[in-house]
């Protein structure tokens, strides 16, 4: 399925010169290319795989375009997919569309009132729903390739049949094994049980192709049944020319679908139709000559503009052009300052450096800057400092600090935030500390928003990891006592109770003095963020933006953990605000589900607040490994639709890789500003 199914070239089929609009896929394994004149013929079409690199790829196949036509007229050249922005640097291409448009450009080609296109590739899939003309929702697959064409070429492989007669042979099937639609690796075990019962090649060739259809509609799409999707679909990707997948779907859907013969075209098919219809009389596509002259050098550099220390990809194009990759933020490309005052992550995050160690009398407490203590760092801060501590922090995170505390993380399945924690603490351990201190904590300050005000199991339990596996901290001491913020009236009390294990001659007097001023601080630093918040939304309306609610928890405010999604979202010109900067102003609300966590109650606020305000979304960012996402989700999603809302989610853990991140964004971009028909560019 992402072998090379057609031709690699076809010949022009008409004698024209042009003006003729070239549209480039540069995808993950494959580099499709279509040319259609001004009626929309389509003249010529490339299909190979990439190799790694699309560049050389890319130049020759222009210069057989050239060459097939001499005195061509190239009206407009159109890029998109994962190699679009380096496609654009090196070739003087006109315009770029992010790829959701693009396929969606295409089926409306062949489909006017289409309501759902649906496009399975080799590595990625991409689903949209349309209604009253544009794209209203978007659901790609998240952590990896299940469910596309190399999952089924790897089967293929491994059974020992190339991928089009494994197809065929499921056309035949009598009885399709039940594999159901799990991942590659527990689904090889189910391949080899069905081959133990007896199943036949057939069978599983379909049970495959039917566990595809099922991965896309149920575990992408999350469609509680094939009603919700749509009548009039279009049925994409190099996955759809396996009959058998085609079949699949449609019994699944109970409907009869258009499959294009250019299926696996349809991406630079619609990006050639993108740029006619930008209506360009002469492209600025490089000559035959500069083709025939372009080189192209890669050299490796680490950035050193910021805390990030990105290790950065530089290729240099003749002229001196560059295209650079592997950046978090825009610095390396714009040159700009660091810091952006319509973004509120950026915001957090200074307000949180302000709370530098002060002399004190009574020794130095040691706080990990992870998890709770993102938000909860002003509470304790004033604390220990109105107590006579002088308070340090494990600083910011980083790639090296998770690697430090690597080894005594007992489950690799616990999130990515769970799993900073224990390069903090190795951090804390080694500075000059007479305790760490980090509490649990089963509640969290009741805003009065849920149906209770509990954290998350790891944020409330998670020291009880750290005191069974962090032996670093065997002689420190280490204060990870169950303590109860919520409750004013009792913490002073019982708080002095529990220093009083740890330290001689700390009084209730002075406990209640030093919690009237964390309480007291605590207070202001929320108020700041709010304020600040209202701040940016202001100028944000003034100056004519976007507004995004990048909404999580507050520990993604943390670089380390958001991996510059902030950065790359004020960089496409919106403004960034966070859940708990607009939740206040919504009265609570009952929801399906048990609204009884502190910072999933500010999530559902923040979602039913944009409900009425145009220029707000809602991006939600999503641990791999948190669990209790998978309610905050789906009663986020549900929010957001009941109002017309768009839901965007994006699952971040230790991996870096902002590709699919770019897609998403630009793709709610391009659905938020459908008159415009425009998608944003990087600034």
């Amino acid at each position: 399925c992402i072998e090379r199914i057609i031709p690699s070239r076809y010949s022009f089929g008409v004698t024209s010169t042009g003006p003729v609009h070239i549209g480039i896929d540069a995808g993950s394994t494959t580099v499709k290319a279509a040319v259609i004149d001004g009626d929309d013929n389509l003249l010529f079409t490339s299909y190979q795989p990439n190799s790694g690199n699309p560049i050389p790829i890319i130049r020759q196949m222009l210069i057989d375009i050239y060459k097939a036509r001499p005195g061509l007229r190239v009206a407009s050249v159109t890029a998109t997919g994962y190699g679009e922005d380096i496609v654009k640097s090196a070739f003087g291409v006109d315009f770029g569309v992010v790829e959701t448009v693009a396929h969606f450009t295409a089926a409306r080609h062949f489909m006017p009132d289409v309501d759902f296109v649906i496009d399975i590739g080799g590595q990625d899939m991409k689903c949209f729903k349309i209604e009253d003309g544009a794209i209203s929702n978007i659901f790609l697959n998240e952590a990896c390739s299940s469910g596309c064409g190399s999952f089924l070429q790897t089967f293929a492989g491994a059974l020992g049949y190339g991928v089009p007669e494994f197809a065929k042979l499921a056309l035949f099937a009598d009885k399709p094994v039940d594999l159901g639609s799990r991942c590659t690796v527990f689904m090889n075990s189910s391949v080899k049980q069905a081959q133990k019962d007896g199943a036949s090649i057939e069978n599983i060739s379909a049970g495959l192709a039917i566990s595809v259809v099922k991965n896309a509609l149920y575990k992408v799409i999350r469609a509680s049944g094939p009603e919700e999707l749509g009548r009039k679909i279009v049925v994409q990707g190099g996955t759809f020319y396996n009959e058998a997948v085609l079949r699949a779907f449609e019994m699944e859907m109970g409907v009869e679908v258009i499959r294009p013969d250019i299926a696996g075209l349809m991406g630079a098919f619609g990006a050639a139709l993108y740029g006619k219809a930008k209506g360009k009389s002469q492209s600025s596509l490089l000559t035959l000559e500069e083709l025939e002259g372009f080189t192209q050098k890669v050299r490796s550099v680490n950035c050193g503009l910021c805390g990030n220390n990105c290790q950065l990809t530089v290729n240099i194009f003749p002229g001196g052009k560059k295209y650079i990759s592997g950046n978090r933020c825009d610095r390396p490309v714009s040159h700009r300052g660091a810091e952006n005052p319509l973004n509120l992550y950026e915001y957090k995050q200074r307000l949180l450096a302000e709370y530098k160690p002060q002399p004190g009398i009574r020794g130095t407490i040691g706080i990990p800057l992870g998890l709770g203590m993102y938000e909860l760092l002003p509470f304790w801060y004033a604390f220990f400092t109105k107590l006579g501590f002088s308070v340090v922090t494990s600083g910011p995170s980083s790639r090296e600090l998770y690697l430090e505390g690597q080894s005594t993380i007992p489950s690799d399945t616990v999130c990515y935030p769970a799993k900073l924690l224990h390069g903090h603490i190795h951090r804390l351990s080694r500075m000059a500390v007479n305790a760490v201190f980090y509490p649990c904590l089963t509640y969290n300050v009741d805003e009065g928003l849920g149906d209770n005000h509990y954290n998350c199991p790891v944020v409330a339990y998670y020291p009880e990891v750290i005191a069974a596996n962090c032996h670093e901290l065997e002689n420190i001491r280490f204060i990870y006592d169950y303590i109860g913020i919520h409750r004013r009236r009792d913490f002073p009390r019982k708080m002095t109770a529990i220093l009083a294990k740890y330290f001689a001659g700390i009084s209730l007097g002075e406990v209640k003095g030093a919690a009237d001023a964390a309480y007291a601080e605590y207070a202001e630093h929320m108020s700041r963020v709010r304020v600040r918040g209202g701040e940016i939304i202001a100028q944000a309306r003034a100056e004519g933006r976007q507004i995004i609610v990048l909404a999580g928890r507050p520990y993604h405010a943390d670089e380390e953990i958001n991996h510059g999604i902030d950065k790359l979202i004020c960089s496409y010109g919106a403004a960034v605000i966070t859940e708990d900067s607009i939740s206040h102003l919504v009265e609570k609300f009952p929801t399906s589900i048990l609204n009884q966590w502190t910072y999933h109650s500010r999530l559902y606020a923040a979602a039913k607040y944009i409900a009425d305000q145009p220029d707000m979304n809602l991006v939600q960012l999503v641990s791999f490994g948190c669990g209790v996402d998978a309610i905050t989700t789906d009663e986020t999603r549900e929010i957001l639709q009941r109002e017309g809302k768009l839901y965007t989610q994006i699952k971040i853990d230790e991996i870096a890789n902002l590709g699919a991140v770019n897609i998403r964004l630009r793709s709610l971009f391009a659905a938020i500003e459908p008159a415009s028909g425009e998608t944003p560019d990087a600034e």
